[in-house]
């Protein structure tokens, strides 16, 4: 069986030179922990803003380490320091703009300051790469999306899309606990659980 992996990136040049305790990989553990029923492996990194460094993590974690997502978070400003899109994009073979676009419009609901994030999903050959805020609670709700009062989805996190691509990515196939996430697919790709 083909055993999810999931690798795990944390930017952020004080992290990774001790001055404060990383809460990018513990949140983004925690999140997947609650959210994936499918069991999983985990490779985490920590790395300053470094672009050179970043890429070459990305491409350790896809090429060496097998990962079939890799998610990284912090470093997608507009300052000049923020390099995670710039090193993503460097080591990308296909851009996938929606995820992009999904993760600035839920961050809107919050603050316009969304509008100067750069974060940007791309493929690497079969791994999906996506950059995430560097805010636990802003992770959560890119992942997540945002819920109305009564659980309804109001707008759509980017990880409902994640399992499908996976699997068009000939991956393995990811559960999620719909308590916490509904992975979509459509009819035409979806498992007859009755059986």
């Amino acid at each position: 069986m083909n055993t999810l992996r999931i690798g795990l990136i944390s930017v952020s040049d004080r992290a990774a030179n001790g001055i404060y305790q990383d809460q990018g990989i513990p949140a983004l553990e925690a999140w997947l922990s609650s959210a994936l029923t499918t069991p999983f492996i985990i490779e985490t990194r920590l790395v300053p803003d470094e672009q050179p460094l970043i890429e070459e993590t990305l491409c350790e974690l896809v090429d060496e380490r097998f990962c079939h997502l890799v998610l990284t978070t912090g470093g997608t400003g507009p300052a000049r320091r923020d390099v995670t899109p710039d090193a993503t994009l460097a080591v990308a073979d296909r851009l996938m703009p929606g995820f992009g676009e999904q993760m600035r419009q839920i961050s809107l609901q919050f603050v316009p300051t969304a509008i100067l994030s750069r974060q940007v999903g791309v493929i690497r050959k079969q791994s999906l790469i996506l950059n995430l805020p560097g805010q636990p609670k802003s992770i959560k709700e890119t992942l997540e999306g945002l819920k109305d009062e009564n659980g309804k989805v109001q707008v759509a996190g980017i990880f409902a899309s994640v399992p499908y691509c996976i699997q068009l990515l000939e991956g393995p196939w990811i559960e999620t606990n719909p308590q916490v996430v509904a992975a979509f697919r459509p009819k035409s790709a979806r498992r007859d659980t009755n059986s």
